[in-house]
């Protein structure tokens, strides 16, 4: 019986998914609040009812009470998120808080399938990111001087990262963080959004070609730094800085001499390094080097072909063989056990995030802001891309986490806070539309009161003009008779 509802269970959570996935779309071609409200509500209740069946398949499988207590402890959080987004911030962008739940949801369910321990930490840390994130949205919204700090962001992002290679402990070959009270702190994932802001504060003060070659310098830094340290957070981090270089200036020429530099620097990084080489090696053909750098990425493969397009369900598939199935290859664990398609919704669901960060990005008109939200975006859904495009063979793993599902404390706060940012500048941009939709107002009631007051001279000028035209010419006006007065008796 149990394995009836396990089978069910996966068709069932496939046809919940996809429903999902088409309602992330088909929000954007519907102009009416009223079903635009509906139609997320209808999302939420997809989340929530994927969320169950997964549980209860859990419990079925396990019988482990702990299970469904941890499944009600979820559901608090989800919804108590839901509910303060909202409530706290009318405007805010129902569609990204969705989505991010959403995220989070498939993250707690194959964690807890892989590992109970790890998917509690998770959760914690979940938590307390969501606690942070309502805060963000404040700050935004009321610090007006967040542009005019580009040494700070600078002089941050330089020394946490330097603090890294000096300090920060050996993780699979590579220097990622280090350990403050007993917790694992990865610098990296956080500079990233503090670099994004250093970029955009440098491109907002100043547009010379000087000030550019400037900022580019301490991009390069950044970079380098990422590099000796071995941190796959270095290409991202590149790759953004071209974005926003490009969207700032118009310029193609810098966005070519990046790329020629980004390409002799990875041919440079193929001879200087080796982990690289065997990245590559393992790229090109993970079965001859299957005993070695090869192992991970065939066993992902394997992990995705057995799974096929609607997986084994869950406790049915072995992704424990996966190597860090829970944070580098959670995504070759999801196909294998959910399926590939229900895999492929998933990352329509980014996708639909990084559309809605670009429409927040093209719409707002400070320079500062665009840039920050474009920033972001970019280095949200470029991570996702190097996420699965290195467990599905696509590109060479570089080892960096699929944000909001993969295990990893920094990694999931830094991508609370980023949403978080987005819906504080979707707030600034509603505020922006609101100031412009009153300034429009007021300046038709003033036109108004001026057509109105001209009508009015118009009409008093006119008087004069109708009585002189109403006499005959060369006469001369009539003279009223006088009253004969009445006597008083």
């Amino acid at each position: 019986m149990i394995n009836i509802i396990v089978e069910l269970s996966k068709y069932l959570m496939i046809i919940l998914m996809t429903s999902y996935t088409f309602l992330c779309f088909s929000i954007f071609g519907y102009q009416d609040p009223d079903k635009k409200k509906s139609l997320l509500r209808q999302q939420n209740v997809l989340m929530f009812m994927i969320h169950i069946i997964a549980y209860l398949v859990m419990y079925l499988e396990k019988e482990d009470i702990k299970l469904l207590a941890f499944y009600l402890m979820q559901v608090v959080l989800f919804g108590a998120t839901i509910l303060l987004y909202t409530n706290i911030y009318p405007r805010v962008s129902r569609l990204v808080v969705n989505n991010m739940c959403m995220l989070l949801c498939i993250g707690m369910i194959m964690l807890t399938r892989l590992s109970y321990s790890n998917a509690v930490k998770q959760f914690v840390i979940a938590a307390g990111g969501v606690a942070i994130s309502l805060v963000v949205p404040v700050v935004i919204r009321k610090v007006k001087k967040l542009s005019e700090w580009r040494k700070v962001y600078a002089i941050i992002g330089i020394v946490s990262l330097a603090l890294v290679i000096v300090i920060g402990s050996v993780s699979y070959g590579a220097k990622l963080g280090f350990q403050v009270a007993g917790i694992n702190v990865q610098p990296s994932e956080l500079v990233k959004i503090v670099f994004v802001f250093f970029v955009a504060s440098s491109f907002k003060q100043s547009m010379a070609f000087k000030d550019i070659v400037v900022t580019t310098a301490l991009a390069a830094f950044h970079v380098l730094i990422l590099v000796a340290s071995k941190d796959g957070a270095a290409l991202i981090i590149f790759v953004v800085y071209l974005v926003m270089l490009y969207v700032a200036t118009r310029q193609p020429l810098y966005v070519l001499a990046g790329l020629g530099a980004g390409s002799v620097a990875s041919v440079g990084a193929y001879y200087l390094f080796n982990h690289v080489r065997n990245r590559v090696v393992a790229w090109k053909d993970p079965i001859a080097s299957y005993s070695g750098s090869g192992y991970q990425v065939a066993q992902s493969l394997f992990a995705i072909g057995t799974g096929s397009w609607f997986g084994m369900g869950l406790f049915q598939g072995q992704p424990d063989t996966i190597p860090v199935a829970s944070s580098d290859f959670i995504f070759s664990a999801i196909c294998e056990e959910m399926g590939l398609i229900f895999g492929l919704c998933m990352t329509l669901v980014c996708v639909s995030c990084y559309v809605m960060f670009l429409n927040i990005a093209m719409q707002l008109r400070n320079m500062f802001y665009k840039l920050v939200a474009l920033g972001l975006g970019t280095c949200y859904i470029f991570q996702v891309f190097l996420n699965i495009g290195g467990v599905t063979k696509f590109i060479p793993s570089t080892g960096v986490t699929l944000p909001l599902v993969s295990y990893g404390g920094s990694s999931i706060l830094s991508t609370l806070i980023m949403f978080a940012i987005i819906q504080g500048l979707y707030i600034l941009r509603e505020d922006e539309e609101e100031n412009l939709e009153r300034k429009k107002k007021e300046r038709l009631r003033a036109e108004r009161g001026r057509g109105e007051v001209k009508k009015r001279a118009r009409k008093t000028a006119d008087v004069p003009q109708r009585a002189k035209r109403s006499r005959p010419a060369g006469q001369a006006p009539r003279k009223e008779k006088a009253r004969p007065q009445q006597r008083v008796r």
